[in-house]
């Protein structure tokens, strides 16, 4: 087995969103626009009510996925599709806008520490026209592993020993992992070689093993992965924590603005005529 060593540290840019929330993008900014097929990565944190309480109205998607946990806080979706739903602390839900979805994502509280991820992931060109779904689960869906001392890892997708996470999408076989380390732990988990992969630390400092060179990832730091077929993750004095994300790429044309990703300008063009025309 190669290990996967560390080939570029980005650091998140402050952003907002929706009606002014306050965030920090991580994928999709000038240091880091696209990791094949990861197209954006939201990392929203804050126990400001002013941050987030005015929320995502309506807005609508077309051509990929939007991936959303939730660490803290809980956030009501409601969709022109007749699905609502409320996400509380520890719950994913993954989207898949297919050919056109308009959506709400409201805070369900007025005060108190809103935290989680939004991971937006590509849809193959074959896809991008299917009938929206979604893919969602509370935190006692969620399987837990715990395959070293110290380690304890949340599956969202993919496998960790025995546990295998809810979600699937075959067309980029992902692995969604929250991992967390106590002081001086270890943890390795394989990887297929072709897989795009990230670790974004976000609580504590980690460290990525590779041929017995270790690189130091303080907080809020994203590290992309090299080739190989396995990570090795280390934690130092303190504890640390970090979602590791991999995914196959698609290798196929993007064309994008704002929230629809297609594979053509055209295809954009006609995009933004049938959520005009309320075709959505």
């Amino acid at each position: 087995m190669s290990d996967r060593e560390v080939v570029k540290q980005v650091r998140g840019m402050p952003t907002s969103d929706g009606a002014g929330v306050k965030l920090t993008r991580v994928i999709g900014q000038p240091a880091l626009g696209d990791l094949d097929p990861f197209l954006m990565l939201d990392e929203f944190g804050t126990d400001n009510p002013g941050d987030y309480i005015a929320g995502f109205p309506a807005h609508p998607h077309r051509g990929f996925e939007t991936v959303t946990y939730m660490l803290d806080g809980r956030m009501r979706h409601q969709d022109n599709h007749g699905h609502e739903g409320v996400l509380v602390p520890g719950a994913v839900q993954w989207m898949t806008a297919g050919r056109g979805i308009v959506h709400s994502e409201m805070p369900e509280q007025q005060a108190g520490r809103m935290r989680g991820f939004q991971l937006w992931l590509n849809l193959p060109a074959r896809a991008k026209m299917i009938d929206p779904t979604y893919q969602e689960f509370g935190p006692e869906r969620i399987p837990m592993a715990s395959p070293a001392r110290g380690v304890h890892v949340k599956v969202i997708a993919g496998t960790v020993g025995a546990a295998t996470g809810p979600v699937v999408q075959p067309a980029t076989d992902p692995t969604y992992l929250d991992i967390e380390l106590d002081a001086q732990a270890s943890f390795v988990q394989a990887l297929p070689p072709e897989h795009s992969a990230f670790v974004y630390v976000f609580e504590g400092e980690l460290s990525v093993s590779s041929g017995g060179t270790l690189t130091a990832l303080p907080q809020h730091t994203l590290a992309v992965l090299g080739s190989g077929d396995q990570v090795r993750l280390q934690s130092g004095a303190v504890a640390g924590r970090a979602i590791l994300v991999a995914g196959r790429p698609l290798r196929e044309p993007v064309a994008r603005y704002g929230p629809f990703v297609m594979n053509t300008q055209d295809q954009l063009r006609q995009a933004f005529e049938d959520y005009q025309h309320g075709r959505f």
